[in-house]
């Protein structure tokens, strides 16, 4: 995986933004000083566990999987959506 490095300065601007890349987008961040390395941002978790896999849990008719088809759907185009709850298409 590929690191991406980031100085302090800008780390403390954009931290809330950093922890999101690490733990949602599985990034590693190597947070350096006057260009050395300091700390580096991982995961808590190396998971590729998510919702979609409680397929074999539910019904196939349930609505969760039209909705998690249009959220993984949507995914690729990273704008921001508004999903309608089951029935309201």
């Amino acid at each position: 995986m590929k690191e991406k490095v980031i100085n302090i300065g800008e780390a403390k601007k954009h931290f809330s933004a950093l922890l999101g890349e690490v733990a949602y987008g599985r990034k590693h961040i190597v947070i350096t000083k006057r260009g050395r390395p300091m700390a580096r941002l991982i995961p808590a978790v190396e998971n590729d566990r998510h919702l979609i896999n409680a397929k074999g849990w539910l019904e196939n008719d349930d609505p969760f999987f039209k909705v998690m088809n249009r959220v993984v759907g949507n995914r690729s185009s990273h704008g921001a959506s508004i999903l309608k709850g089951a029935g309201e298409e």
